[in-house]
């Protein structure tokens, strides 16, 4: 064999060995960073490599990652726990002044009173009461914020669903001659009962309290491929296209209804409790042609 031959057999060699040995060195660093990703993910992590080499720059790096993960993740549960605390603090310490200052207005209603002094009695019951559905619609929506309450969606039937929240609203609805009707409906799909009941309510109780009197309200459900959409329709003044997106906020109330009862956080529950199932809402308006919010609810639940 001449010698150019074995010089090519010699590089071939030499190439195949320096392959395989950088084969095997990503190996290596692969078998080393996946036990490094499955000590950080156990919480047992420790930097244990002490030299100028990529990966134990790469060590050191995820090391100061963790330690500052494991501090953020400290400091929320601390800010956590103090919301926690300071919202029953809060539903504790106002439960009991509210009932009284609605028992002492009840009270002093019923007495012997010139009429200026009824009519001030009473609007310190309405006070009172706005007040008392106050503190517990923030308590409600700050519980849902901290995680202390969460929805628990499961497979349930809508149509008792609509044809409740067309109930609670019923007495309202004559009230104002306004004609109320919840449509049959046979599907079912994933959502908890109770909540969904509320944010449902909640819609329902808007459309009424803006619709005028002689006008209707709608509920109907029907399926889409993924979810469940209720609608609920009204003939009331509609809402301009510049504060659609704003309704769902907190506290938000457009510009035409300081004339209406309300605070502004039925429709930002609405969505918080939708949202915490998979689900969510949506508005179509057009000012002077009412309102369609849309409700929807996966049918099936989502995977955690």
């Amino acid at each position: 064999m001449n010698p150019l031959t074995l010089c090519a057999f010699a590089l071939a060699a030499a190439g195949t060995a320096f392959g395989l040995w950088q084969w095997a060195a990503r190996r290596r660093t692969l078998r080393k960073l996946n036990q490094m990703l499955d000590r950080a993910i156990a919480g047992g992590f420790v930097e244990d490599t002490f030299n100028e080499t990529e990966l134990s720059a790469l060590e050191s790096r995820l090391a100061r990652f963790l330690q500052g993960s494991a501090s953020a993740r400290k400091t929320i549960e601390g800010e956590q726990a103090a919301v926690k605390t300071l919202i029953a603090d809060i539903s504790h310490q106002t439960r009991t002044p509210i009932a009284n200052l609605l028992l002492y207005a009840s009270l002093l209603s019923e007495s012997e009173l010139a009429p200026r002094q009824q009519e001030l009695a009473r609007s310190l019951i309405v006070q009172g009461e706005k007040l008392s559905f106050l503190i517990q619609a923030l308590v409600k929506a700050s519980r849902l914020e901290a995680g202390i309450v969460a929805p628990v969606p499961a497979p349930n039937p809508v149509g008792p669903l609509l044809e409740g929240a067309a109930e609670q609203e019923e007495r309202a609805a004559q009230l104002k001659q306004i004609t109320i009707t919840a449509s049959l409906f046979q599907g079912s799909a994933s959502f908890d009962p109770r909540w969904t009941g509320e944010a449902l309510g909640n819609v329902v109780n808007n459309a009424v309290k803006y619709t005028p009197a002689g006008g209707t309200v709608t509920i109907s459900a029907q399926m889409l491929d993924f979810f469940c959409r209720i609608d609920v329709a009204d003939t009331g003044p509609g809402i301009p296209e510049s504060e659609q997106a704003e309704i769902f906020n907190r506290f938000f109330r457009g510009k035409d209804s300081h004339g209406a009862e309300g605070l502004g956080l039925g429709l930002y529950l609405a969505r918080e409790i939708l949202a915490r199932q998979g689900g969510y809402i949506r508005v179509a308006s057009q000012p002077g042609k009412g309102c369609v919010f849309s409700l929807y609810l996966p049918r099936e639940a989502r995977q955690r």
